[in-house]
């Protein structure tokens, strides 16, 4: 099984693929890891593959580009590989129970990049999870974006995606009024419908869609720090390969 985090930078991404690998293996699976990101310095577990064999942001750094120019010029580096790097990952699927791929920091850097879209259409029915954390829930319309931009992940990379919400431990007195606009796209349509601005407008317009086109997929919630949530994960994940789920 192949399980893929994506997130915006400080999402959790790292921590999260050595904690659930960590939970993985205390339940007796055989896990592999893959580092996809060329600007990290340290990492909490050892990668099977590691795109840092190759080139790093340090590396380019020191030849006069920038931090930005560094990342963007080590995934053109990176995208004539793509396929060897899948077929790695793919013989390591046959191997291990468990595939754990850990995306760059940077987003951008592996959804808009070539480097992301050519190695996730070389993997067999690889599971994406998205995880975005509670600061980015500011508003109303922060709902509607992050279930929208799972629809979009999904589109892009030609994968199911899971939404997750991750750090749960930090909001754990106020996690029911977050599920309460995650769970209910109907219940989160209402409530924008009353805002008379133009963004609620647009929100609402948004959110009313998604029902019709979004994946039949549960909305999982993770904390690293508790391991709430990785039970669920893993029972998605077996749902996906197995085929005998729905994921909702």
């Amino acid at each position: 099984m192949i399980l893929t985090f994506i997130g915006t930078a400080g999402s959790g991404k790292t921590t999260l693929t050595a904690k659930f690998g960590q939970y993985l293996e205390k339940e007796g699976h055989n896990v592999a890891y893959i580092n996809l990101d060329t600007g990290v310095k340290s990492l909490p577990y050892t990668p099977h593959v590691d795109v840092r064999e190759m080139i790093t942001v340090e590396q380019l750094m020191k030849s006069g580009l920038g931090p930005n120019g560094a990342i963007v010029k080590s995934y053109d580096i990176l995208t004539p590989h793509a396929k060897e790097y899948a077929n790695e990952i793919s013989k390591l699927e046959e191997e291990f129970d468990y595939v754990l791929i850990d995306t760059p920091g940077q987003m951008e850097s592996f959804l808009f990049h070539d480097f992301g879209s050519n190695l996730m259409e070389n993997l067999r029915e690889p599971l994406v999870v998205y995880l975005f954390d509670p600061n980015i829930l500011k508003n109303l319309y922060d709902y509607c974006f992050v279930r929208f931009f799972a629809l979009m992940i999904d589109l892009r990379l030609s994968a199911t995606t899971i939404p997750a919400l991750n750090k749960i431990d930090i909001i754990k007195n106020e996690l029911e009024y977050y599920k309460k606009y995650l769970d209910n796209l109907e219940y989160l349509s209402s409530r924008l419908r009353l805002d008379p601005s133009t963004q609620g407008y647009l929100a609402y317009k948004l959110c009313s869609f998604l029902p019709d086109v979004i994946s039949s997929v549960r909305l999982l919630y993770l904390s690293a720090i508790s391991g709430a949530g990785f039970e669920e994960l893993e029972t998605v994940a077996y749902e996906h390969y197995c085929t005998c789920g729905d994921l909702t």
